[in-house]
């Protein structure tokens, strides 16, 4: 029988998992699957640790979240089209949830399928090499509960081992000197440790908005935020600052491009992740920037060196949850034979036109519609349930909208869900004021 290996249990790994489970429940046989998950249960970035560095078994902490993360984007935007948040939950439910919310129902939905048993947590893969003789992958893993090393033989290996754990960690001259807490947002798990203190983020990426964001809620005294290119013309709280790139760190004091200079406790680095798959075999390997077409990925998910190996999840992001189920739903076909490939050269020249079409891209607007019109390319050639893609930009578009009116109150609005029409209730407590992230207290109507 034809074997799958899937690396990663996350909302990558998981859509992989539902993709076969929603063949196998039509009556379609299904290959054999394994999928190594090196943590004890599946949810990938969000099964939350307090862990940092390395885990308990040495192996790098692959958690990137901290407590008190909500949603950054709508709920609306990413919500699974074949199971909602009103099936999971019982009921309407506000737009931005809380990490614990969005784990529950990530988790809700592989529970219902059933594909728990094709699931080795606690193991970690550390090598996959491919045969030319025999047309097959040899995948090496460490099972962490005892430390033995098994290796299996597979027909195909599907990556869904996500690109937001590997910190991207820059050098500043003097950064040795400082007297304070150097972190980067891997490593980022409580607002509250830095209450009084004045902070300097470094970027102005989605995680440099959320972590300067949290600190406020939680009491810093203030925030500091250095960019590369640009600010990021938010209307910030009276203690916040934009200034331009860090150049020099000595002891307490921070200097920047433009010469001015401020004393600061901590140092928080929002500088970004790398794909990094050291447990591919280098003619397997992904190696890109963040970016929304990585090259050498057919239909941004079939690597064409190999085109029985697939890369769940590797783009820049705008739409998540949603996008890897049209990309698991399309590597299954194409694994179970139901889409047939074109020669390297068409699928070279096919994935070049959309990284000519990206490079003409000017701002979030038309990068937001341009991974809609991607996920769409691939919902029809599949089976995957079709829902509302210009409906979800829109809702994206609102989104940004309210950012740039309130970056402190954007939580606070509500949006109609793209799958059953209904609109969600405006959430009990304003953000700002709501200091527990539980699901108990987020899930109460009062």
């Amino acid at each position: 029988m034809t074997r799958v290996a899937i690396i990663g249990a996350g909302p990558s790994g998981t859509a992989q998992l539902r993709a076969f489970a929603s063949a196998a429940a039509k009556g379609a046989e299904i290959p054999e699957i394994v999928c190594y998950e090196k943590q004890d249960d599946w949810g990938g970035l969000w099964n939350y640790t307090w862990r940092t560095g390395l885990d308990e078994h040495g192996e790098p902490v692959h958690c990137s979240m901290y407590r008190y993360l909500w949603s950054n984007g709508p709920k609306e935007c990413l919500e699974f089209a074949d199971y909602t948040f009103e099936e999971h939950f019982g009921k309407l439910i506000a737009s931005y949830p809380p990490r614990a919310v969005l784990a529950d129902y990530i988790k809700g939905r592989v529970e219902k399928s059933g594909v728990r048993k094709f699931c080795k947590f606690n193991h970690a893969a550390h090598n996959v090499t491919y045969s030319d003789e025999t047309g097959m992958f040899s995948v090496t893993v460490r099972d962490l509960d005892n430390g033995e090393w098994n290796t299996e033989e597979f027909d195909y290996v599907v990556v869904a081992s996500g690109h937001f754990s590997i910190p991207n960690v820059p050098q500043f001259d003097g950064m040795e000197t400082f007297n304070g807490r150097v972190l980067h947002a891997h490593d980022f798990r409580d607002a509250r440790e830095f209450i009084d203190q004045d902070i300097l983020i470094i970027g102005t990426s989605y995680s440099a908005e959320d972590i300067a964001s949290q600190c406020h809620k939680y009491g810093c005294k203030s925030v500091t935020i250095s960019h590369r290119t640009s600010p990021t013309h938010f209307h910030w709280p009276d203690s916040f600052s934009e200034v331009p790139l860090l150049t020099n760190v000595n002891r307490k004091t921070v200097t920047f491009k433009d010469g001015t200079s401020k004393e600061v406790d901590a140092i928080i680095l929002c500088t970004g992740y790398l794909h990094h798959f050291p447990f591919m075999d280098n003619s397997l390997r992904l190696e890109t920037e963040n970016r929304l077409w990585p090259l050498n990925l057919y239909q941004g998910v079939v690597w064409e060196d190999n085109p029985k190996v697939f890369y769940i999840g590797m783009q820049d992001q705008f739409y998540t949850f949603n996008m890897f189920d049209a990309q698991a739903w399309y590597a299954r076909d194409v694994i179970m034979g139901r889409i047939q490939l074109p020669s390297k050269e068409e699928m070279q020249k096919d994935s070049a036109a959309w990284r000519a079409r990206e490079e003409t891209l000017e701002d979030d607007e038309q990068m937001i519609w341009f991974q809609g019109d991607y996920t769409q390319a691939l919902i029809d050639q599949t089976d995957y349930p079709s829902f509302d893609i210009e409906g979800v930009n829109k809702t994206f578009m609102e989104w940004e909208h309210h950012k740039h009116e309130d970056i402190m109150g954007f939580r606070n609005n509500a949006y109609r869900s793209l799958i059953t029409g209904n609109q969600s209730p405006v959430h009990h407590t304003p953000w700002m004021d709501a200091m527990d992230d539980s699901m108990e207290s987020y899930l109460q109507d009062s």
